[in-house]
């Protein structure tokens, strides 16, 4: 997952961003990561203590992260690529989460 989020968030993809069917690919292996690491994230989260800041800010990254895979592409927040890559950045906060349980994405 944390490969996946590299390519995209590589600095030196902004000057060569992926091709397009790349972009198709890497975008779907985000959102696939998010579908499988969002329902390993949220029961482990409920447990934490009720009303503490680590639950209510990893609860917040899987509503956030639900959202994005709802959402679709704009071109004013960069099109396809910056959709991607705001899954990416998703998906690494969630992993962030997940670690913080003690596991390992």
């Amino acid at each position: 997952m944390r490969e996946t989020v590299q390519i995209l968030l590589d600095p030196d993809a902004v000057a060569l961003p992926p091709t397009a069917d790349e972009l198709e690919t890497l975008t779907q292996m985000v959102r696939g990561h998010l579908e499988l690491l969002i329902p390993e994230v949220e029961p482990a989260v409920r447990r934490l203590k009720k009303d503490s800041v680590p639950q209510y800010c990893a609860l917040a990254c899987v509503g956030e992260a639900r959202g994005k895979l709802r959402a679709e592409p704009i071109r004013r927040f960069g099109g396809e690529v910056g959709y991607a890559r705001c899954l990416a950045r998703t998906l690494n906060a969630l992993c962030d989460h997940y670690e913080s349980l003690g596991a390992r994405p």
